[in-house]
């Protein structure tokens, strides 16, 4: 009897040392944890990562380089000098984006289309705020869109029409973290976090020595109303991306005019598919197909991700017989990653 009083003593004790050792270690490796944040192609970034020492620099050196190449919004940027039809050089991030937007464009039968922007502008939805375009005014712009009037030779961007523009923004943000990964990949870092303008890349474990988790945002309908949380999803060794229709519209004559483009007929999209969220085994990738899949709908999409390799996804998407009730059809690989919550 009294023995076992003192073996449990002995256990409380050796518990709470045990606790205190493991709380410990844990404050110590929060601690051994780095967070960045700025501002880079017009949006935030924010990334975690396990380092000893701050690489606070060498990232913003990284990104602003990458932002000289990619970059819409930079005037001196190597993107903007090929949109102007003068005879610039590609690197090889330009080189990379370019030949996996050729791939994607052709994989999607052209929903995804670097070449849109034109387009875009036309609804409202880009650098110019225009006005509604009409069917001539559609047709026009169309005849300038479309990745298959370019192609590389060498260093050179050759363009079968000099009016056609490129705009990487729907993949080029999801690269950057792929580039920023092969950054702490050079110095040997396994453990992090990367988010650019909502693009994420995660490997390894986040401070608490767990994987990653990324909130999914149930997408809200009403104005007015902020999104909750509909799923999490637990990543590593991944990019994530999500994109969606129901926070980027304009109101024409009482109509809701989605921002997503079909590049195909030029007009915004009509269809019940509210959200996408793709996970693939970059972040490049996982951007590029989150687009593609917001213009093909949900009946495309599900045939379309069950042919890709590695790549899962979550569609939430609008009841057919309910309108105000949300459905969400997922992969079966995305869902082994969602948390019940």
């Amino acid at each position: 009897m009294d023995r076992r009083y003192g073996r449990s003593w002995g256990a409380i004790v050796l518990f709470l040392v045990a606790f205190l050792v493991i709380s410990a270690i844990r404050r110590c490796d929060r601690a051994s944890y780095q967070y960045d944040e700025g501002i880079i192609f017009g949006t935030f970034y924010h990334i975690t990562y396990k380092s000893s020492a701050s690489l606070s620099e060498e990232i913003k050196q990284q990104l602003l380089r990458f932002d000289a190449s990619l970059s819409p919004f930079n005037d001196t940027s190597l993107i903007s000098q090929v949109n102007r039809n003068e005879p610039a050089a590609t690197d090889r991030w330009f080189k990379r984006v370019f030949t996996a937007s050729q791939q994607i464009y052709h994989r999607t039968e052209g929903a995804f289309d670097p070449t849109i922007s034109p387009l875009v502008n036309a609804w409202g939805f880009g650098f110019k705020q225009g006005i509604i375009p009409d069917s001539a005014q559609v047709d026009s712009l169309l005849t300038h869109v479309g990745m298959d009037k370019l192609s590389l030779e060498g260093d050179r961007v050759i363009k079968t029409d000099s009016a056609v523009t490129l705009n990487f923004s729907a993949i080029a943000k999801g690269y950057a973290c792929d580039v920023i990964g092969e950054l702490f990949a050079d110095h040997g870092i396994d453990n992090f976090m990367i988010e650019i303008g909502g693009e994420i890349l995660a490997r390894g474990k986040n401070p608490d020595g767990e994987v990653w988790r990324v909130g999914i945002n149930r997408p809200t309908i009403a104005d007015g109303e902020a999104g909750t949380i509909e799923e999490i999803l637990q990543v590593t060794d991944a990019g994530v991306a999500t994109s969606g229709n129901y926070r980027n519209y304009r109101i024409v004559n009482g109509k809701r005019i989605a921002h997503t483009i079909d590049p195909v007929t030029g007009y915004p999209v009509q269809h019940s598919l509210l959200s996408a969220t793709v996970l693939a085994p970059n972040c490049m990738t996982a951007d590029a197909y989150a687009t593609a899949f917001m213009v093909m709908g949900l009946e495309r999409s599900r045939a379309l991700v069950d042919s890709l390799p590695g790549v899962e996804a979550l569609f939430l998407y609008q009841n057919p017989t309910d309108t105000a009730q949300i459905d969400c059809w997922v992969t079966p690989g995305m869902e082994k990653r969602l948390l019940n919550l």
